[in-house]
């Protein structure tokens, strides 16, 4: 038996993306789609953003992961509204799971919606959510092998930012290498810089947001 694999697997999903995206566009909502693999940061990033955003943004996050709420409870000590999703045993969102959980939200009255991807490198890349952008988090204790191994994931995001670089002192990674990694599959994609947890650079990352969602709201 013969099967047929140049139909697009993913159809179904990406009409539902779609729809996901016009509604967001709708109600004037940026989303931003981070992702990593697990350890890079991808929270602890969110937390300090939204304590530089919140006083100007109404913010709210989708929390993706295989089990527990964890990540969820220390977003919603900082008054966020946060929903969690989780694929139990899944390595990766998809846009039926956001779909489901939209209700949820007076997106109306949300600027912008963080929705923090499953712990992987691999799976989470294949799949539109509806976002504007793709986020993808590297942690510099990763290593420099994690670009060039995992193509896909880094040839499909906006904008890599490079996490943990306090550590930089400490382990062996070059961001000059990086950079040159990067630029060789994704020329067009922005790279940044800091420290989620000193807060090194982040002004950066800050102003990478505001500009997003002044053309977000763009008519």
């Amino acid at each position: 038996m013969k099967v047929n694999l140049r139909e697009d697997v993913l159809k179904d999903h990406n009409v539902v993306a779609k729809l996901n995206r016009e509604i967001f566009k709708k109600n004037n909502t940026l989303v931003i789609n981070l992702m990593s693999s697990p350890g890079a940061g991808k929270t602890t990033l969110l937390e300090e953003t939204v304590k530089y955003l919140v006083n100007k943004f109404t913010i709210a996050v989708i929390e993706g992961d295989l089990a527990t709420d964890r990540d969820a409870q220390r977003l919603r000590l900082l008054g966020i509204k946060t929903v969690q999703i989780n694929t139990v045993g899944g390595c990766h969102l998809d846009a039926r799971m956001i779909a489901k959980i939209i209700p949820e939200f007076d997106l109306n009255q949300i600027d912008i919606l963080f929705i923090e991807n499953i712990g992987n490198l691999v799976c989470p890349s294949g799949y539109d959510l509806g976002q504007d952008y793709k986020v993808v988090v590297l942690s510099v204790p990763e290593g420099n092998d994690k670009i060039p191994k995992y193509p896909v994931m880094f040839r499909r995001t906006d904008i890599t930012i490079i996490n943990k670089i306090d550590l930089l002192p400490y382990v062996s990674f070059s961001i000059e290498e990086a950079k040159k990694d990067l630029a060789a599959i994704n020329p067009q994609a922005q790279l940044l810089e800091l420290s989620a947890q000193t807060g090194e650079g982040i002004e950066d990352w800050i102003k990478w947001i505001n500009d997003a969602y002044l053309q977000c709201v763009k008519p």
